[in-house]
């Protein structure tokens, strides 16, 4: 396993991060049991990551918390996450403390390394920021929090229209942000703020559906070329990334984690073999520079997509 620090937190992280969330949460979206989600969080402490990101939404942070039981607390980094959004409303100071209380409950530990907030809407950020971030200061001080972080919400917001802006405040000392091969524009919008500020980087989505499955990448990619946002004469549609060595999967991992300004790429699963072959995977070397570029050259038009 490789390791690096996170942005100016000081933090010793892995490069890979296990993800506790998406489809799988661990295999608890799937049907597997509890005890199985704890095998997922040691056998990935086993392989040397140090970085686990969970969420209060998630439902894995019990898991969490009895995966990581006799391992050394201040060898490792946990990272949870609070929406702005409760019970059809913002939240309250109040309630956010009580929201990180719980978390710390849950995850059966006296501190949250980084606690983010959750998949922030653009509409909804100004209220987070200068209502709930002075909540998440305090608790900072009192020593609950670490660190302070926000994550975007990719999926309904490709474009990073909530994150951009938000990388020019002074308050977020780690950010969560959607890149992969089918999207990268952050790498103009957010992680040339993030170098530049020593911000601290997670990376979610380097492989999602379409990415893993061929007939969603052609569908998506079909979809792009009709879009205008790649060129028809770039892409075999019948098997757009066929000119990739190995697997797709293998090589979005690859493209993201020696991707400059990202720290941690985050990786989800409930399957042990599926889990090493994705820490392999995020510690191979880079991929060859001629099939970067072609990445970068056909797919670097892109913020439409999300990729999942």
């Amino acid at each position: 396993m490789e390791y690096t620090t996170l942005g100016k937190t000081g933090l010793k992280v892995s490069r890979m991060g296990l993800g506790c969330g998406g489809h799988s949460r661990l295999g608890l979206g799937t049907g597997k049991s509890e005890a199985d989600a704890v095998a997922i969080v040691k056998q990935a402490l086993s392989l040397g990551v140090t970085f686990i990101d969970t969420a209060e939404s998630y439902g894995t942070e019990v898991a969490v918390g009895k995966g990581i039981e006799g391992f050394a607390r201040d060898q490792l980094v946990i990272s949870t996450k609070a929406g702005i959004g409760w019970q059809d409303r913002n939240a309250t100071r109040a309630e956010m403390r009580e929201r990180v209380n719980a978390c710390l409950t849950r995850l059966g530990t006296e501190w949250i390394d980084v606690f983010h907030l959750h998949g922030v809407r653009v509409e909804n950020y100004a209220y987070g920021r200068d209502e709930l971030v002075p909540e998440l200061v305090k608790l900072k001080e009192e020593g609950k929090i670490r660190f302070i972080g926000i994550t975007e919400a990719f999926g309904p917001d490709p474009r990073h229209q909530m994150l951009t802006p938000a990388v020019e405040d002074d308050c977020w000392e780690v950010v969560m942000v959607g890149f992969n091969i089918l999207n990268q524009s952050a790498r103009d919008r957010i992680l040339e703020t993030t170098q530049r500020k020593g911000i601290g980087t997670l990376c979610m989505f380097a492989v999602r559906r379409a990415l893993s499955n061929p007939e969603s990448l052609r569908k998506v990619v079909g979809e792009l070329v009709e879009a205008g946002e790649v060129d028809r004469d770039a892409v075999d549609l019948a098997d757009p990334l066929g000119f990739l060595e190995g697997s797709v999967t293998e090589a979005a991992y690859r493209f993201a984690r020696h991707e400059a300004g990202l720290d941690v790429i985050l990786s989800g699963t409930g399957d042990l073999q599926h889990l090493r072959e994705n820490a392999a995977s995020i510690n191979a070397p880079p991929l060859p520079p001629a099939t970067v570029e072609r990445l970068r050259a056909i797919f670097g038009r892109v913020d439409s997509v999300s990729g999942n």
